[in-house]
């Protein structure tokens, strides 16, 4: 492995997004979340030809998760000074901690979704059951982790299929990941998933329902959610399904769902303005929905009302 540089090469992904990975990996990602406007989020999807990143550190915490490995892949990787050669990496992930010093090299195309989150959020995560000064994110070179790789799958569908139209889903799926590596991959282990019981007092959940409610035709983010009932989102998120039995983004497309079933009885709009109507992206991502949780598709359930 070549060291180009006695130093590291600072960079930071947040405040100069696609700039920066245009400077590391010598392209513009396959699509960002940027280009699919989650402007909270930093993540993106790729397909790495073979070739190497000198000797860099980010000034964020970075999850690498290969989706795909079209082949047998060898990668040389080095990170605070250890050197590792990793095999057949699909399925795995790697954790670059912010400001660790890291190389690496690779010999064939390589799938991967690239997240990019900031320390301070990431300590902050659950700042109601845990001293944010006492979490460090540990260096992982490539690691299975069936959790983390279907987390990277349906980011990067989500991505790739459903855009703008899914970012408090992107959010959740971050939110998940963050609380997964929190328990096994930091240096204050413990299970935050059983510190994080209980349920929302109910003023609280019906405030944030009011919100959903009055905003779901919106994009709505967990974030803004959270801040309704002045919690975190890893927090707000863990409680509301305590309390409601499902996820913040399962009750928001279920509340669109209901909103477009009336529409479609009403009879005054097509389908395709029943989906812009109530948030979807387009058509088909109404459809998507409406079959799974009613069971028929929009028109057929058109045919059904009309009988």
């Amino acid at each position: 492995m070549k060291n180009n540089s006695s130093q590291d090469s600072s960079v930071n992904f947040i405040t100069d997004k696609e700039n920066i990975y245009k400077r590391v990996f010598k392209r513009s990602p396959l699509i960002s979340s940027m280009s699919v406007g989650w402007d909270n989020l930093d993540i993106v999807y790729d397909v790495d030809p073979p070739g190497e990143i000198s000797k860099i550190s980010f000034q964020q915490h970075c999850i690498g998760i290969f989706t795909e490995a079209f082949s047998s892949t060898e990668i040389e990787r080095k990170m605070d000074g250890r050197l590792v050669q990793e095999e057949d990496v699909r399925g795995n992930f790697v954790i670059v901690p912010a400001n660790m010093s890291h190389q690496v090299v690779w010999d064939k195309p390589i799938s991967a979704v690239k997240i990019a989150i900031e320390p301070r959020v990431f300590a902050q995560t659950i700042y109601e059951v845990v001293d944010p000064d006492r979490i460090e994110l540990l260096p992982q070179f490539a690691t299975p982790d069936p959790l983390v790789h279907q987390i990277g799958l349906s980011l990067q569908s989500a991505l790739t299929k459903n855009g703008n139209g899914s970012r408090l889903y992107a959010e959740t799926l971050i939110n998940a990941l963050i609380l997964h590596l929190l328990e096994n991959y930091s240096g204050d282990r413990r299970s935050f998933s059983e510190c994080i019981t209980g349920k929302l007092p109910k003023y609280k959940l019906k405030r944030v329902i009011n919100y959903i409610y009055a905003h779901f035709d919106g994009d709505l983010s967990l974030k803004e959610l959270a801040s309704c009932v002045q919690m975190s989102p890893t927090y707000f998120s863990r409680l509301f399904k305590e309390t409601t039995g499902i996820t913040p983004h399962q009750y928001v497309i279920r509340c669109r769902i209901a909103r477009a079933k009336d529409l479609l009885k009403q009879g005054k709009l097509s389908i395709a303005e029943v989906a812009i109507q109530v948030g979807f992206v387009d058509q088909s991502h109404l459809y998507r929905y409406f079959k799974r949780l009613v069971g028929v598709t929009p028109k057929v359930f058109l045919q059904e009302f009309r009988k």
